[in-house]
């Protein structure tokens, strides 16, 4: 089977879509596949590159990669794809939409409020959720321009530089407590891991530098693990998640709150999707194999 490895691409997480791709090709098992690496420079390399593979390994990150928008051209060229599909990707990717669809289940997740421009924002309402809080980009990934804001003359500051990277800005509660993602694969949950930033917050330098932060697979407390999971599990039925996805909660006095849905999680050597099923056993290889293999049921 020809498996083209999609990396690149036109986001801010250019950079770091090219580290997981370039991890995949490498650690891909040969004697099951023949690995392609395609690198994404322009949304019309989507058609232009993709010819003649029978599996397109998505390790694009950010817009025009996590959106939906490849995943609906590759369901039109009839190749099958890593991943979730067109219409829960495109959710994911807007946060905002995402704490909408949490809410109406009752999962737990910070308080949020958005704006599109510096006139849009709402102080009185800020002072409601209290200071500190953060400012990011409501489509973006990886931490990219996400700053906590301590006082209300930081504000505008935040906003504008968020705005750099997105027409929209998610200011959202700070809710301070113990970091964790959960990943699961075709609807099972692997070990938790724990992280803890050697920084102010998981922001990018902590999630791409060695040593930016401690991630440790971690056993909760019986009961808040059972919390955790069937949180986890709610998040992927709620969504209508396939094949795998990545979800990071912070938990405060024992209550865990969603943090963000990953639907195409990092695949460098310092992801925490390989950190969490190594817990349980499997192998770098064997999690891209497990990846393909289930992303392959998934009828579309």
């Amino acid at each position: 089977m020809k498996v083209g490895i999609l990396m690149g691409g036109i986001s801010s997480e250019r950079e770091i879509s090219l580290k997981s791709g370039e991890a995949v090709f490498n650690a891909i098992d040969k004697s099951k596949y023949e690995p392609v690496a395609i690198v994404i420079d322009s949304k019309e390399d989507i058609i232009n590159k993709v010819k003649g593979i029978d599996f397109a390994f998505l390790a694009l990150h950010g817009q025009f990669g996590e959106d939906g928008t490849v995943q609906s051209v590759l369901q039109t060229l009839n190749i099958p794809y890593s991943g979730c599909g067109p219409m829960t990707s495109a959710i994911c990717m807007d946060k905002d939409m995402t704490k909408k669809v949490l809410k109406s289940q009752g999962i737990n997740t910070a308080r949020w409020t958005t704006v599109r421009a510096i006139q849009d924002i709402d102080y009185a309402l800020l002072d409601s959720i209290g200071y500190p809080f953060f400012v990011k980009p409501n489509s973006g990934g990886s931490s990219v321009a996400t700053n906590r804001v301590d006082k209300k003359e930081q504000v505008e500051a935040a906003v504008v530089e968020a705005l750099k990277y997105d027409t929209e800005v998610m200011i959202e509660e700070y809710v301070k407590g113990d970091e964790i993602t959960c990943s699961i694969i075709n609807r099972k949950t692997y070990p938790i891991v724990a992280i803890k930033p050697t920084g102010e917050f998981f922001d990018f330098t902590s999630k791409y530098q060695d040593n930016g932060a401690e991630e440790i697979v971690v056993q909760l407390e019986e009961n808040l693990s059972k919390t955790v999971e069937a949180m986890a599990i709610a998040c992927w039925d709620a969504l209508k998640f396939s094949a795998y996805v990545r979800v990071d909660m912070i938990i405060k006095n024992n209550v865990p709150y969603v943090l963000e849905l990953n639907t195409l999680p990092g695949m460098t050597k310092n992801s925490l999707l390989p950190k969490s099923v190594a817990g349980a056993g499997i192998s770098y290889t064997d999690l891209i194999s497990l990846i393909i293999e289930e992303s392959l049921k998934v009828k579309r």
